[in-house]
């Protein structure tokens, strides 16, 4: 069963890489799906590898000078992002204390994520009918980046489609140039919501080999994807991005009947 672990996190980070959505979108409602664990647990370890991703792939773009974060925007928004990821640390926890059946709680994030992906789907295909902005204010980066932070930690999947469609809209950014600002926001909100974890002391019971494997995965889907991503073009990416949001909405509704039905 570990090298399952390993399997969906390696193959979810690569498209997560190309992609610029983390691999979290793909890894949390895989492994509900498989049922490798409990929403707590699952939550964990898909922050975890995400996490090792988003640091790997960032760090990397910065060192070798090819990065296309622009600062000016990047940053308040991943700052936004942070103290959102400490905010859907705490929002799943309520919701995790309202249900006895942690079967319910993978079933409420599943809805909340096909809804939004169904909604990134169609903003992607009918995105160049509709114009966009280009927001300066750094306060209105925070706050969406607020929001942003909020929405990743508390569905488990550190930043997810939606990430794309909000700096595309919002901002302006190209597919590939969104992807990059994407996993900067994301490397700032999933490590807030991992500090938040660890202060709070409510680390899940998990394997450490799954960590393990899972984290081994991350990074090194981090690798492939980012030398996949240098070769692509945008309308090769959006092509990739629109078949995993068709993929990923036919999961959540497995995942929401199973719990629901």
């Amino acid at each position: 069963m570990d090298i399952l672990f390993f399997v969906v996190s390696f193959l979810s980070s690569v498209v997560g890489a190309i992609c610029g959505i983390g691999g979290g979108v793909v890894i949390k409602p895989v492994l509900d799906m498989l049922q490798m664990g409990s929403a707590a647990t699952i939550n964990f370890l898909s922050g975890c590898t995400v996490l090792s991703m988003s640091l790997y792939s960032v760090g990397k773009s910065l060192r070798a000078g090819d990065s296309k974060v622009e600062m000016s925007t990047g940053t308040p928004l991943a700052l936004g992002a942070a103290i959102g990821g400490v905010i859907g640390k705490q929002l799943f926890s309520a919701v995790k204390a309202m249900f006895a059946d942690g079967g319910m709680v993978s079933g409420v994030q599943a809805v909340c994520l096909g809804i939004i992906t169904v909604g990134t789907l169609l903003y992607t295909i009918y995105k160049s009918r509709i114009p966009t902005h280009r927001m300066t204010r750094k306060a209105v980066c925070v706050v969406i980046g607020l929001l942003l932070g909020i929405m990743s930690s508390f569905l488990g999947i550190g930043g997810g489609p939606i990430n794309l469609v909000v700096l595309g809209y919002f901002f302006g950014m190209d597919t590939k140039t969104a992807a990059a600002n994407s996993l900067y926001i994301i490397l700032f909100s999933q490590a807030a919501s991992l500090l938040a974890t660890l202060i709070t002391g409510s680390v899940p019971a998990f394997r450490i080999p799954a960590l393990i494997l899972m984290v081994a995965g991350g990074i090194g889907g981090g690798i492939v994807g980012r030398s996949f991503n240098k070769k692509m073009d945008n309308r090769a990416v959006d092509k990739l991005f629109i078949g995993l949001m068709v993929l990923i909405i036919g999961i959540c509704v497995y995942n929401a009947v199973r719990a629901f039905v």
